[in-house]
C-alpha cells in the first residue's frame, strides 16, 4: 500500500511526539510491506514566525493532496500572553479545519487497567470506562459572525450559529459509531437556554427516528453531563456535542484515564483526515524531552485503522503502546521521579515492539 501522509509537528512539543510516531509508522511500512511518504508543513507559532500567516497556502497544499495528516500540537506563549496580537497560532488551527471542512472530531477515551490508580477518580467509579466524545468542529461560537467589541472596547460579542444541515451530518456519524459499540448516544446540549441547542435536539432527534431506530438516544444538559463524567463515566457510551462543549467535555474526559497524554483523536470532513493527540503544545516541557508521545502514536494507529483500512497494522501498535506501558516505560506524567523514561526512549521502545528487527 502506498499512501502519503501530512506531517504538521507544529509548536512546542509536536516536533518531539511526532517524530516518535513517525518512526513507528515507518516500522510499520518496513514490517508490512507498505509505502509511506511523509511530507512537512508548517502551522501555527512557528509558521508565523516562518512567513506570518499561522496556515500558509503551501501547508493547505500539502494537506489537500495527501491521505492523512498527522498533527502535533500549536501555541506559544509568546502570543497567549499578549492579548494584542493580532495573529496568533490557534487561528492557523481552525482556519485549517475550515478550509478542509474537517466537521467532526472523535476522541475514544479507554481505561487503560493498568493505570487505573492513576486516575483522579476512585477506582470503583472508573471501573469499565470506556467512551467516545463526537465533537461537532466547524460551527458554533467560534465561528459564528459577528464578533467583535464596541467602539469604547467595553462591550464584547460573540455568535452561536448552527444549521440542521451541520447538525445531521456530526449526528449522523455519530450514530454510525454508536452502532459499532455499545449502541447508545448521548446528546449533550443546553436546550432549557439556547435555541441552537433545541436545533440541535429537533434535528438529532428527527434523524434517530428516520435511520437509527435501533441506536438507544438520550439527552443530558452540558452541567449534569460535565458532573456525570466525574461520578459515572462508565454510563457514557458515544457523546455527540457542539463545538465548545466538546472542547470543554472532551478535556474532562480526557483525565479520567491519569493522563491526557495518553489519548488521540481524529478529525473527520470533506477531505483527508487529520489525526492527533488531544493535548496542547505544553511549552514548559519544549526540548525537554520528557513529553509523552503515547497519544500521538495511538493517533496514528487510528490513521492507520480508520483512514487506511490496516486493521492489523493498527493492532500492532496500539499492542506495542499497552505493552510500553506494562513493562514500566512511562514519562513523568505517568511514574515516579527517577523511574521516568525520555520522550525519545518511549518511542524506540515502542517501535522495537512493533518491528523489534527494525533498525532505529
Amino acid at each position: 500500500m502506498n499512501k502519503i501522509i501530512t506531517v504538521l509537528p507544529g509548536d512546542g512539543i509536536g516536533p518531539e511526539i511526532t517524530a516518535q510516531a513517525v518512526k513507528v509508522l515507518k516500522a510499520v511500512a518496513t514490517k508490512f510491506s507498505h509505502n509511506f511518504t511523509f511530507n512537512y508543513g508548517l502551522i501555527g507559532a512557528i509558521a508565523i514566525e516562518s512567513c506570518g500567516d499561522p496556515y500558509p497556502p503551501e501547508t493547505h497544499r500539502l494537506c489537500t493532496a495527501c491521505d492523512a495528516i498527522l498533527f502535533g500540537a500549536i501555541g506559544d506563549p509568546k502570543y497567549d500572553n499578549d492579548p494584542t496580537a493580532k495573529v496568533r497560532p490557534e487561528q492557523g488551527l481552525l482556519k485549517m479545519r475550515k478550509e478542509l471542512g474537517l466537521f467532526a472530531n472523535i476522541r475514544p477515551v479507554e481505561l487503560i487497567p493498568s493505570l487505573s490508580h492513576r486516575s483522579p477518580l476512585k477506582e470503583d467509579r472508573i471501573a469499565g470506562a470506556n467512551l467516545v466524545v463526537v465533537r461537532e468542529l466547524t460551527g458554533g461560537i467560534y465561528f459564528g459572525e459577528p464578533r467583535g467589541r464596541s467602539l469604547d472596547r467595553l462591550t464584547a460579542f460573540d455568535t452561536c450559529i448552527y444549521s440542521a444541515e451541520e447538525v445531521e451530518r456530526v449526528a449522523r456519524l455519530a450514530f454510525r459509531l454508536a452502532t459499532g459499540r455499545r449502541g447508545k448516544v448521548t446528546l449533550v446540549d443546553k436546550a432549557n437556554v439556547l435555541e441552537t441547542s433545541r436545533l440541535w435536539r429537533e434535528v438529532v432527534t428527527a434523524l434517530h427516528k428516520s435511520e437509527f431506530p435501533e441506536t438507544e438516544l438520550d439527552f443530558m444538559f452540558v452541567d449534569n453531563a460535565a458532573m456525570q463524567l466525574v461520578t459515572f463515566p462508565a454510563k457514557f457510551d458515544v457523546i455527540l456535542t457542539e463545538n465548545m462543549f466538546g472542547d470543554i467535555l472532551s478535556d474532562e474526559a480526557s483525565v479520567l484515564t491519569g493522563s491526557i497524554g495518553l489519548l488521540p483523536s481524529a478529525s473527520y470532513g470533506l477531505g483527508s483526515p487529520l489525526f492527533e493527540p488531544i493535548h496542547g503544545s505544553y511549552p514548559q516541557a519544549a526540548g525537554k524531552n520528557i513529553a509523552n508521545p503515547i497519544a500521538t502514536i495511538l493517533s496514528a494507529a487510528m490513521m492507520l485503522r480508520d483512514a487506511f483500512g490496516l486493521e492489523r497494522e493498527a493492532d500492532a501498535v496500539k499492542s506495542a503502546c499497552y505493552q510500553a506501558i506494562e513493562d514500566g516505560w512511562l514519562t513523568p506524567d505517568l511514574c515516579e521521579e527517577g523511574t521516568a523514561k525520555t520522550t525519545t526512549e518511549v518511542g524506540e521502545y515502542i517501535t522495537l515492539l512493533v518491528y523489534p528487527n527494525g533498525d532505529l
